[in-house]
């Protein structure tokens, strides 16, 4: 069988050529194919240019005659693909660069390659020329507690700092924080964050998260799996979820509900041999109650940065450290920290804290108001008041 070239895989550079990401996408549009029949041509053949000169007879000794039949037939949509994405190839500037990565590519992550069904291509925007240093996912609730949010950006700070790269999806919530905290080290030797994303790299979802795409972009990557135009689609995020455990070493879980897609990218993650953290919570949350099952299922209980360096591979000359906040202003008032003494580790009403703290409610309510605009006390969907603890993985 030989490969014929569309118009636009005519003119496509040479360098881009030898990526045979034309042929990838052929594959991967293929009817049935999907990337474990594709892999066992590869792993069959060596290469995916090697495929496209073996008989039909040869690739049904493999797959099947039906299947062998269909590779011989190019997909209807595959020319447009092509046309498609050789646009948006031509598309990068302004410091990011695109590219389209296939198994053939020495710049696609071999981590990702332990995998059965190891993506065929993968689409990428960013600072790719920054490597992927050793990675850590920080997954979890897209509907998170003002703490879990913290705590998220606080966590992927520290690792990032200690020379990981964090791994997220670039969701509502956690994901968003994490890509936020890892974003804030202003030096690192490697890529510090990168967002696996379930729809096409010409798309943002969700919409509200175009300026984190943008800023992602800027100093990490975006990388998919989904040919261009791709929308959301709600297959598309377990999907996803396979490639930020495949991409990492271990996966931390901040806040999860029991129906949560953070917990299938920590079970992909065991399954993958790999280290799961879970940072426990309120027995009354329902976020706390995913990471309490992954803990009773052998998840790592985490306090402390320290909890996740203990388990993972150590960087040469580099350390994980605590993130030190300073103290908020407010607390230096001696009223304010009396009412944050009063609310404990546990939420309280606002009774309780009148109560305890021996002040008048107006002025408990005025200190609770100035406490949420500096981030260190918010309001549960309950109407209680509870810590937001700053320091809380020193």
């Amino acid at each position: 069988m030989t490969y014929s070239p569309t118009p636009a895989d005519q003119s496509m550079s040479l360098s881009q050529n030898k990526t045979h990401w034309p042929l990838a996408l052929r594959l991967l549009l293929t009817p049935g194919l999907g990337a474990r029949g594709a892999r066992q041509l590869w792993n069959r053949w060596g290469s995916l240019a090697a495929i496209w000169t073996q008989a039909e007879a040869l690739l049904a000794q493999e797959l099947g005659q039906e299947l062998a039949a269909a590779i011989h037939i190019d997909p209807p949509d595959w020319a447009a693909h092509c046309e498609r994405t050789q646009a948006w190839l031509a598309q990068a500037g302004q410091g990011v660069s695109h590219a389209v990565w296939t198994w053939d590519d020495a710049a696609f992550p071999q981590d990702l390659m332990a995998l059965p069904d190891a993506p065929l291509m993968l689409f990428a925007r960013g600072q790719l020329h920054r490597p992927l240093g050793p990675a850590v996912a920080v997954v979890g609730s897209r509907n998170p507690t003002h703490q879990g949010r913290e705590n998220a950006r606080a966590f992927a700070h520290s690792l990032c700092a200690g020379g990981y790269t964090v791994v997220s999806g670039m969701a509502m919530g956690i994901d968003a924080a994490a890509h936020q905290g890892a974003m804030q080290v202003m030096e690192t030797a490697y890529c510090p964050t990168i967002a696996v994303v379930g729809t096409g790299l010409d798309l943002v979802y969700p919409r509200q998260h175009v300026g984190l795409s943008q800023d992602i972009a800027a100093c990490g990557w975006v990388i998919s799996e989904l040919p261009l135009g791709s929308l959301a689609k709600a297959h598309h995020f377990p999907q996803r979820n396979r490639l930020i455990a495949g991409l990492s070493q271990g996966v931390l879980v901040v806040e999860a509900a029991l129906q949560s897609g953070s917990l299938i990218t920590a079970q992909q993650a065991l399954d993958q041999g790999k280290e799961v953290f879970a940072i426990p919570g309120s027995i009354h949350s329902a976020l706390s109650r995913g990471c309490h099952a992954l803990l009773r299922q052998g998840a790592k209980l985490v306090e402390n940065i320290q909890d996740i360096a203990e388990e993972m591979p150590p960087i040469s000359g580099l350390a994980l450290k605590p993130l030190k906040p300073s103290l908020p202003a407010v607390l230096q008032d001696p009223h304010a920290f009396a009412v944050w003494q009063a609310l404990g580790d546990e939420a309280q009403t606002l009774d309780v804290l009148v109560m305890q703290s021996h002040l008048p409610v107006a002025q408990v309510l005025a200190l609770l108001q100035l406490m949420q605009n500096q981030a260190c006390v918010s309001i549960t969907a309950a109407g209680t008041y509870q810590r937001v603890h700053q320091s809380s993985i020193n």
